[in-house]
């Protein structure tokens, strides 16, 4: 930015920039009136009029909402997220710029300020990279040259005031040069806000000053503390905001995969290179062409899908609640397809938005980590150039991390795709942030015949049944994209939702927790709330079945016969190509078809009904089914969300599993008399003088003619409604 002489303002010197945004003066004839000149009548009148600030809020309001109406209506037009969120960056330009000539030319002016008089307005933050949100706050800083003035007070807090009558959310600070300067060192929050610092208005040089002062500093500086507190910063969001990259109502701003992780990115690579416009020197060397072209495509898509989301809830709403969904995607332009919502289907692109991201921020790190420019986080990992063989060709440890020596790797053996997981859990190593863009990188190498490969066939089995951590390396493997092209069937389920206010995940990850819930189960850390399922699980005889069922029991979601039937479909051409023998194959698909009848039978009918039972020990057909399904079962149910497991389903699932097994075990089924249930309950009703009256119900009343109401007189005491609720 050019130099410019102390008497010139940010406003003078951009003028044509800032009202330009209003309306296209620039294309009036010669002669035409110049409308600054009503402009300044319109000032002159608001400086003399009572309240001069009322006044001033009224002529302002009106340009910043036709300003503000006008990105609305293109972005309802289709315009592109980022152009959106630069027309509102540019009339919140234009009202401020506006509201500074009138404070400072037409309040307090200062034709010829003095040194302690000088005093500039930069806009710093998201909105100083001149990107808004509809109703994001505008973080401005009020920059002097040392100790403030009453003129300077005067025109801050006027400012202010006009600002919170037009409903602006502001983040200010007024600071000297130097006040900024020693907070950036000390505070990594602000020096992140500074590093977008752009003049609006006021004086130039001094801004310019502090701009170039400010950007020496960075330079000379140590990136890596900075670098190592935005990603720990990171991680504290994403256990606020929701730690699972696919949680069914995500945020867009704050979540894993949003807005803030791509800024994050941003923020790194403007600390690197600060006098790069948007780093864009940095990004450029750090991620490749197609690497730059997704984070550009995602983070359009965002911008757009959370400028929607403001308008639509006409408020600064960062959640992609259940009930915005359905408009958010309807003003984005998504329609149905087939069985599928259009609902469904912008939700599972946001959440392949989400990911991609994700396999961003892990590019940009290995590239950082190879320059050194991000600080190591683990002893294993301080030790220079440690680089250990794992006894597979190719695959090496690398600073206490699983990495590949080159992508050729792939190339000549395709199964070390999946070899490098099942290495990576045998080793209890996270990926290489190198080896993660290798595979994202040779994907096209998974063909049918690599899909039937007994080397990798084992090595996904491997991983599945009798990993460490299979939700941890299976969740990688799906980040990669890899799970979902070894697997198809898996495929067309990433990012897959169901719009419900049940399921809190996607189908992809609700399916890997409960992956991850058998692990638990069967290690014995879910002792405590499943005693039962412990002791079983560890009596199945097939392991691996159990497992792939789990893989692939929701797979037929969204298909044209239905759920149980396409994923049994589905089930039995997976296990086809895996190479499991007839006989397995068939358990497989029977566990996908019925693998919501225990959790039926036992809610939906009276499993103290003999009848009940011996339905379900035909459907069953023998113990090891029951014993497989049961542990299906609670890990499908546990999976679904939080709290969704409960006593009481517990306790229904218990029941039916017991009265199951001892129908195996050949004895009689009798219907259960309830005072043999809770002879204790009774018991104490008895001593406690309860008196209950059994009456038929009417057939012409409201319940029914199979209903039985049941009068009760009884003391009260706490706890009696449940008592009477659980007889």
């Amino acid at each position: 930015m050019p130099r410019l002489p102390d008497t010139r303002t940010v406003a003078q010197a951009r003028a044509t920039v800032y009202t330009g945004a209003m309306s296209p003066r620039s294309r009036r004839p010669a002669d035409a009136a110049d409308p600054r000149v009503s402009e300044s009548d319109a000032w002159a009148a608001a400086a003399s009029a009572s309240s001069p600030r009322a006044a001033v809020t009224v002529l302002l309001r009106e340009r910043w909402e036709a300003a503000r109406a006008r990105a609305a209506q293109r972005l309802e037009y289709g315009l592109g997220g980022v152009e959106v969120a630069k027309l509102y960056a540019a009339a919140a330009d234009d009202m401020l710029t506006s509201l500074w000539r009138f404070a400072t030319e037409a309040l307090y002016p200062a034709p010829n300020p003095t040194e302690a008089e000088r005093l500039s307005l930069i806009a710093v933050g998201g909105y100083g990279r001149g990107v808004l949100a509809p109703f994001s706050d505008l973080d401005l800083l009020f920059l002097r040259p040392w100790k403030s003035i009453p003129r300077t007070e005067q025109v801050i807090e006027f400012m202010l005031y006009v600002l919170w009558d037009l409903g602006v959310k502001v983040g200010q600070s007024a600071r000297s040069v130097d006040e900024c300067l020693a907070l950036a060192k000390a505070d990594m929050t602000v020096r992140t806000a500074l590093l977008e610092a752009r003049p609006l208005a006021g004086d130039l040089a001094l801004a310019e000053d502090f701009i170039a002062r400010f950007r020496a500093f960075v330079v000379k500086s140590d990136p890596r503390p900075f670098i190592a507190a935005k990603l720990e910063e990171r991680d504290a969001r994403h256990q606020k905001a929701g730690a699972v990259r696919y949680r069914v109502e995500p945020n867009v701003k704050d979540g894993k995969g949003g807005l803030r992780d791509l800024n994050t990115l941003f923020w790194i690579a403007r600390s690197l290179a600060p006098d790069s416009p948007l780093g864009a020197r940095v990004m450029d060397d750090l991620l490749t062409s197609r690497e730059r072209r997704t984070f550009e495509e995602a983070f359009d898509f965002l911008w757009r899908t959370r400028a929607h989301l403001h308008l639509l809830a006409g408020r600064a709403e960062e959640k992609l609640t259940f009930d915005l969904q359905p408009e958010v995607a309807r003003r984005m332009g998504w329609r149905g397809r087939g069985d599928e919502p259009a609902v469904e289907r912008f939700m599972r692109r946001y959440f392949l938005v989400a990911r991609d991201v994700g396999g961003l921020t892990r590019a940009m790190s290995a590239k950082l980590e190879a320059r050194q420019q991000k600080p190591t986080l683990s002893l294993s990992r301080l030790i220079p150039g440690r680089r250990r063989k794992l006894g597979v060709e190719g695959l090496i440890e690398d600073g206490g991390r699983l990495s590949v020596t080159g992508p050729e790797v792939f190339a000549a053996a395709p199964e070390k795709l999946l070899m490098l997981f099942r290495c990576a859990d045998t080793h209890d190593l996270d990926l290489h942030p190198d080896a993660f863009s290798a595979v994202s990188r040779s994907l096209s190498l998974v063909t049918p015949s690599l899909r039937r490969d007994p080397e990798a066939t084992r090595a996904f089995l491997d991983i599945l049944a009798h990993g460490q951590r299979p939700y941890r390396v299976l969740t990688l493997m799906n980040e990669t994209g890899l799970l979902g092209r070894f697997l198809p069937e898996w495929g067309r389920i990433v990012g897959q939702t169901q719009f419900n206010m049940y399921h809190a995940y996607t189908v992809d990850e609700h399916t890997l927790q409960a992956i991850g819930i058998i692990n638990d189960i069967w290690r014995g850390k879910l002792k405590a709330e499943h005693p039962n399922a412990s002791e079983i699980v560890h009596r199945i005889d097939d392991f691996e079945a159990l497992m792939l069922a789990m893989m692939l029991h929701d797979v037929g979601k969204g298909g044209d016969r239905g759920q149980l039937e396409d994923g049994a479909i589905a089930a039995r051409r997976a296990c086809d190509r895996l190479g499991l023998d007839p006989r397995r194959i068939e358990f497989v698909v029977w566990l996908v078809r019925n693998h919501l009848a225990l959790s039926d039978y036992a809610q939906k009918r009276d499993v103290s009904d003999p009848e009940t039972v011996r339905a379900f020990t035909e459907l069953v057909g023998d113990p090891e089914r029951l014993r497989t399904l049961l542990i299906l079962t609670v890990a499908d149910i546990r999976a679904v969300g939080p709290g969704v497991w409960n006593g009481w389903k517990g306790q229904l699932i218990r029941d039916l599993y017991q009265r199951t097994e001892a129908a195996f075990r050949g004895e009689t089924l009798h219907p259960v008399d309830p005072l043999d249930d809770y002879p204790e309950l009774m018991r104490r009703g008895r001593a406690e003088g309860v008196v209950a009256e059994v009456l038929e119900a009417d057939p012409t009343e409201a319940e029914g003619p199979s209903a039985t109401r049941v009068a009760v007189a009884a003391r009260d005491r706490p706890g009696l409604f449940a008592d009477l609720a659980q007889a």
